[in-house]
């Protein structure tokens, strides 16, 4: 669109922000006329800024890039990939519950000790003998 076109769109946006004030003048209080007044500035504002373009733009690009998404089988193709890819992780993921564990091999200080106590890494060992020597368990 050249500047014309974002010109008169500007112009119309105000026009009807226009329409949107005396109608909440009449209607609504002072509030929803000030807040009226307020966006019908916003139009002519984004159009001096260059803003209104830059939206325009960015909007033209989005409406392109979920066209180029919806029609074109490529991009099916891979979404298609990608579900299959998580559902497989997901699935892995059972299998690994489903089979008690895994085949990681467990940390040795998780691994239950062979007397039935608990196993107890070497930096808590000195901890553990200095609460058994006060009494506490």
């Amino acid at each position: 669109m050249d500047d014309l076109g974002w010109q008169a769109l500007a112009v119309a946006l105000t026009i009807l922000g226009g329409a949107w004030t005396f109608y909440a003048a009449r209607n609504r209080g002072a509030a929803a006329t000030v807040r009226g007044a307020g966006l019908t500035l916003l139009p002519a504002a984004a159009l001096f800024t260059g803003t209104l373009e830059m939206v325009g733009r960015m909007g033209g690009a989005v409406a392109d890039w979920a066209t180029g998404f919806v029609f074109s089988p490529v991009v099916w193709l891979g979404v298609a990939m990608g579900v299959l890819g998580l559902l497989l992780l997901l699935g892995a993921g059972w299998l690994d519950r489903r089979s008690g564990g895994g085949s990681a091999k467990k940390p040795e200080h998780l691994a239950p000790a062979d007397r039935g106590a608990p196993a107890i890494p070497d930096d808590l060992a000195d901890i553990e003998a200095l609460l058994r020597k006060r009494g506490i368990t």
